[in-house]
């Protein structure tokens, strides 16, 4: 329809041209034959005022066509499709996390332009991230083009004063993160579209979207103060121990928000095309692990919970077990028979692996699906990894997993399990929303209030008198588990000597009712080295340090008071010689 239009308004101004210079130079003709010369002069200056009119009404229509009948939206396909609005992202106090911010797209027409070179020279320097070669294919389009897109108001009025024809702009938003790498892939990012790829911004995309509608934001569970806190831990413990990856994830136990989630490495979602496909990975949701000694937690609990066992129930460990096809040793064999609470606190291996047996190869497979390990962590996230779980579940599968191999978890599936273990027994889905204060989601009972109780003074005891202690922040009443699980190398198939998984799963306070406010912190490293002190990089000696700092720093943040240490058990336990733990 438009290039019609055109047609026909290029075809009227042709005919009425020359039917005007038709009668012009006929009249004068007429002016020379009637012997009149002041016609004639009066003609030669109604000629020249009628051409520049043409002129002027030329150049009137083809501005008008440039308008009206641009080719921007048929452009070679680079131009960035016109997003739909977003609402804003916010933390759970209002701090802005995301924003839509208005730019522009520069587009060029090389049929308006009189000087290819001073325009190309103009634009070169004042766009210094536009390409000379994407400069050159839009100067030899031959139509009008999309250039270069996410120019700021500032950079176009820069541009727009040089005054350079066929130059325009067509406004677009553009999604921005101002905090930059804090918080990335909790937040997530968008697409050139403006729909959301990863993080947040896929996991609530339609909310999102609904909410810039609504003129409304949209709060996540974060708290900025708690997520800078365990980022800042976590990147300090990745400059001692030089691991590949890492992690850290804060949790309300009582609520499944998510307060704060660190990873390393990490990337600056404003710039998430530039970054690799490694540095955007969320390994707290997206990446599974063989976690080691962590997983001793929920073996016993599902012992507490049962019945088959107490604190004070005793365990064998002064020979190695054999149980299934495997034949199981100590890190550090304390060759004792040690109560269940020295087990947890020596990590002991053959103490847990004939709690395992005690409690049956059935039940303790319930208790795994119970506490939703064997099932993709539920939060809202996209990226939620499916674990790796025994195909069969017998006396060998029920030996590796007890201590924590022969099953690959994500480290939120972790702090789920966890965190329905220490609220008083409800297994609660994740999530990154915020919720209404107060609230208290409901989920399928796991274990009884009473094995929440026991549990959590024996994660208390392990930081007081185990492997743990280097996590213990005076008046905070820490627990914890350490975890080393050697990663299995898949074509040497055996697992490796030098290659590990260290981490630590801690809760604070332990003391106070089931009900009291309670948090769960995770921290997890992948393949760290050993630092300085030349010491085997064990998550008691990696991953609890980082894990009792970031503890001392937000509990002021969520309100949690200091007050008298608490050390349960203590006329049964013996600390172990050193952080280490069993792998």
């Amino acid at each position: 329809m438009s290039l019609g239009l055109q047609s026909f308004g290029a075809d009227t101004v042709s005919r009425w041209l020359a039917r005007a210079m038709w009668r012009l130079e006929h009249a004068f003709e007429r002016a020379r034959a009637s012997d009149k010369p002041q016609d004639d002069t009066r003609l030669r200056i109604f000629f020249v005022a009628t051409l520049f009119s043409a002129g002027f009404l030329t150049l009137a229509i083809g501005a008008t066509r440039a308008a009206l009948f641009s080719d921007a939206g048929r452009a070679d396909g680079s131009a960035p499709p016109v997003s739909a609005a977003r609402g804003d992202l916010v933390d759970r106090n209002g701090e802005l996390l995301a924003a839509d911010l208005l730019h522009y797209g520069l587009y060029l027409d090389p049929r308006e332009i009189w000087d290819a070179g001073e325009t190309r020279r103009a634009l070169r320097a004042a766009l210094p991230d536009l390409t000379p070669e994407r400069l050159e294919r839009a100067l030899q389009a031959g139509r009008r083009t999309f250039l270069i897109g996410g120019l700021t108001p500032e950079v176009r009025s820069k541009v727009n004063e040089l005054g350079l024809p066929g130059v325009s702009f067509e406004p677009e938003e553009r999604r921005v993160y101002p905090l930059g790498y804090t918080g990335a892939h909790l937040i997530g990012f968008v697409d050139s579209g403006g729909e959301g790829l990863a993080g947040a911004e896929a996991a609530f995309n339609g909310d999102i979207h609904d909410a810039a509608t609504a003129e409304r934001n949209v709060p996540l569970s974060i708290d900025l103060r708690v997520q800078a806190a365990a980022e800042d831990e976590l990147y300090k413990a990745v400059g001692n121990f030089r691991p590949k990856g890492a992690v850290a994830v804060v949790v309300n136990v009582h609520t499944g928000e998510i307060l704060a989630l660190a990873n390393y490495p990490t990337f600056d979602p404003n710039k998430a095309g530039e970054a690799s496909l490694d540095a955007r990975l969320n390994r707290a949701a997206a990446s599974i692990y063989e976690m080691g000694s962590t997983f001793k937690g929920f073996t016993v609990a599902a012992g507490l919970d049962s019945g088959v066992a107490t604190p004070m129930s005793t365990f064998d460990a002064r020979q190695p077990f054999q149980l299934g096809y495997r034949t199981i040793h100590d890190y550090h064999a304390t060759h004792k028979i040690l109560t269940l609470v020295e087990v947890f606190q020596h990590s002991s291996n053959i103490g847990t692996a004939r709690l395992a047996e005690a409690i049956g190869v059935k039940r303790l497979e319930h208790y795994f699906k119970a506490f939703g390990l064997t099932e993709p962590a539920k939060i809202e996230l996209v990226e939620s990894a499916r674990p790796l779980t025994p195909r069969t579940w017998d006396e060998d599968a029920v030996a590796s997993t007890s201590f924590g191999h022969g099953m690959n978890v994500s480290p939120l599936a972790v702090a789920r399990a966890y965190s329905g273990l220490l609220n008083g027994g409800k297994l609660l889905p994740l999530t990154i929303h915020k919720l209404a204060p107060g609230a208290r989601p409901d989920g399928p009972q796991i274990v009884s209030p009473h094995t929440t109780e026991t549990l959590l003074q024996i994660m208390r005891a392990n930081v007081t008198g185990g492997s743990g202690k280097s996590a213990n922040v005076s008046g905070l009443n820490v627990g914890g588990k350490t975890g080393t699980g050697d990663k299995f190398d898949p074509v040497a198939k055996r697992y490796s000597t030098t290659k590990q998984v260290s981490s630590f799963a801690a809760v604070f306070p332990t003391d106070g009712p089931v009900e009291a406010p309670r948090y769960f912190v995770l921290v997890l490293m992948d393949e760290p080295h050993p630092d300085k002190t030349g010491a085997d990089p064990t998550g008691g000696i990696v991953a609890a340090p980082a894990a009792g700092r970031i503890i001392e720093r937000i509990a002021p943040f969520l309100g949690v008071q200091r007050r008298m240490d608490t050390a349960p058990f203590t006329e049964v336990t013996a600390a172990p010689s050193d952080t280490g733990e069993e792998h």
